[in-house]
């Protein structure tokens, strides 16, 4: 783990996946909290409440949610039926006994209101606000030169995310190279297909890095991709953070028309949007903005005016507007 300015404690639990990690990651949790001191207790997600919400009632102390996305809608879920009822139960069986809580975007606030009946703050993961210093050189960054850069960046490169459809979209792109940066599920099928003669020196990858180093690599490309697929409730109301980062990077975006992200991108006028995932369709997308100069310098000027409004020294106003309602902490 990077360094943070504040003290961290990692948890071993002996596996790393399937029910038996979400149980006995739990457990070890429930106990670590009941045997270590604390004023409030946030929990970050569905898969660490249940022990959080558990100790916040044997103990008397206060606690906050913090929902990420809609998890319960999550495409791990939607196919397990077993294991999203109980995951349901959980969330049904707490949320409504919370009294603080808040999520990353409108709609996903929404659903919550629906279905629970209960206000729900929005704080979107959005970067601090610094004006962009000058682009670090290609050359250091191993970069080639002279040639536009389309990147996708993530934590969660993962199944339909457009991910494998932009890589076969490359074939048909004029005078570009993708840059994928990031770590996820489908990064050794990227590769894969990365192989194919047509894609030959059209792609490369690099491994997830700091926030403050992955900034100077997309400072460097022209156009900036999200293109998270409407397959599952969670991605069709999800606000990637990749498309704040585009905007503080100062690059055009070509996005899916996810309902939160096709409102930021038509809002602030900072790219276009695509219409399906067909690589062909893609490509002449990327084309189109590639050759229309004025309207990259358009796009590139709008997301300074975008990144001036969406930054966390705005949004943890209200953050700090959340946590001032927490008995004992109003005051702090």
């Amino acid at each position: 783990m990077d360094e943070r300015p504040y003290k961290t404690r990692r948890l071993r639990i002996g596996v790393e996946k399937g029910i038996l990690f979400y149980a006995l990651y739990s457990i070890r949790l429930f106990f670590y909290l009941m045997f270590n001191k604390a004023a409030l207790l946030v929990s970050n997600d569905l898969d660490t409440l249940l022990p959080n919400y558990l100790v916040s009632l044997i103990k008397g102390i206060p606690i906050v949610y913090d929902s990420h996305e809609y998890y319960c809608g999550v495409p791990e879920l939607i196919n397990r039926p077993v294991v999203r009822g109980i995951w349901h139960s959980i969330e049904k069986s707490i949320f409504p006994k919370l009294k603080h809580f808040y999520t990353v975007n409108d709609s996903i606030a929404k659903l919550y209101r629906d279905e629970y009946n209960i206000e729900i703050g929005v704080v979107r993961n959005v970067p601090i606000y610094t004006p962009n210093k000058a682009a670090v050189n290609r050359k250091k960054l191993n970069l080639p030169e002279n040639i536009p850069l389309i990147i996708y960046q993530g934590a969660g490169i993962n199944i339909d995310r457009g991910a494998e459809e932009v890589l076969l979209a490359m074939e048909f792109v004029n005078n570009a190279v993708l840059l994928i940066i990031g770590t996820g599920d489908v990064i050794e099928h990227l590769k894969n297909i990365a192989r194919r003669p047509e894609l030959n020196n059209k792609i490369i990858f690099i491994s997830k890095m700091p926030f403050d180093v992955l900034k100077q690599y997309t400072m460097q490309a022209s156009i900036g991709l999200t293109l998270d697929k409407d397959t599952s409730p969670n991605y069709r109301y999800s606000l990637p953070n990749k498309l704040f980062d585009y905007i503080h990077a100062n690059v055009p975006v070509l996005a899916s028309p996810l309902i939160e992200v096709k409102r930021i991108v038509e809002h602030y006028n900072i790219g276009k949007l695509i219409e399906n995932h067909d690589p062909k369709h893609i490509a002449k997308k990327i084309n189109s903005m590639l050759t229309n100069k004025e309207a990259m310098i358009r796009y590139k000027e709008n997301t300074i005016l975008a990144a001036k409004d969406l930054n966390w020294q705005k949004e943890e106003q209200e953050l700090m507007k959340i946590y001032s309602k927490v008995k004992g902490f109003g005051d702090k």
